[in-house]
């Protein structure tokens, strides 16, 4: 089987500055797989080109074994995509979000409902069901994004620090549902900066830093040497330095 995610010499350029340089990636079917890397590294550069909303400058893209852009189409109806960013519509409660986002993925109205219904109450927002987007908090918004990346029942998840704003509570809640979606066979993508939960959900990660992939691996095999996430992580990007501080602090 083709594996959820390949890049081959993936490239992207902005105004003849590179955010993404040769990007090499493979990430099979059914894992957990984190994505991590400084800011500016080229995290989001790469998953807005595995989801259409940018093209690549250069190099190849494979998403469940079809061809990116080519057939982006045909990815989105297989994908659940959790951006960075708000992309909710604030003058829709969450109910009517979730029901329009099933109705986008081409559920029939009367399944698209029920299932909307059944993600409120399970993200433990039945009780705001009528409440307008506008009025969730950041947390709770970051819930309506992921119950309308799950409603389709999706084969690969892609999450932009999904976790960000979101209370331990409702984090835990989040954690425990996509672990059981990559038991039932799906495969999750995942970008976050809070590295003891990568340590904890992934079975692999890639550090990229200025575009590249500078370190890959199963998290157990890259801890070999009893080095903690954090302290592999600073070292390949080049984030380990000595603070001077300053003479009035």
């Amino acid at each position: 089987m083709s594996p959820a995610i390949r890049t081959r010499g993936l490239q992207k350029s902005y105004n003849g500055k590179p955010a993404v340089r040769g990007l090499e990636l493979e990430v099979r079917r059914g894992e957990f797989f984190g994505f991590l890397g400084p800011n500016g590294a080229g995290k989001t550069t790469t998953i807005h080109i595995l989801t259409g909303v940018i093209t690549a400058t250069a190099g190849e893209v494979e998403v469940l074994g079809m061809n990116v852009p080519e057939q982006i189409h045909s990815v989105k109806q297989l994908i659940g995509v959790v951006p960075d960013e708000n992309v909710l519509f604030d003058r829709l409660t969450g109910y009517e979000f979730l029901e329009f986002a099933g109705r986008m993925y081409g559920l029939e109205r009367a399944v698209a409902a029920e299932r909307a219904k059944e993600l409120m109450a399970l993200f433990e927002l039945d009780l705001r069901a009528d409440t307008l987007i506008a009025g969730y908090s950041k947390g709770m918004k970051k819930r309506v994004a992921l119950g309308a990346a799950l409603i389709h029942r999706p084969q690969l998840f892609l999450l932009d620090e999904p976790f960000e704003g979101v209370d331990p509570v409702g984090a835990r809640l989040m954690k425990e549902i996509l672990l059981q979606q990559v038991a039932q066979g799906a495969t999750v993508f995942l970008t976050s900066h809070v590295l003891e939960v990568v340590e904890r959900l992934c079975d692999r990660v890639a550090i990229i830093a200025e575009g590249r992939v500078v370190a890959e691996g199963a998290v157990d095999e890259l801890r070999a040497a009893e080095e903690t996430l954090e302290d592999i992580f600073l070292r390949v990007v080049g984030g380990e330095r000595s603070m001077q501080p300053l003479a009035w602090l």
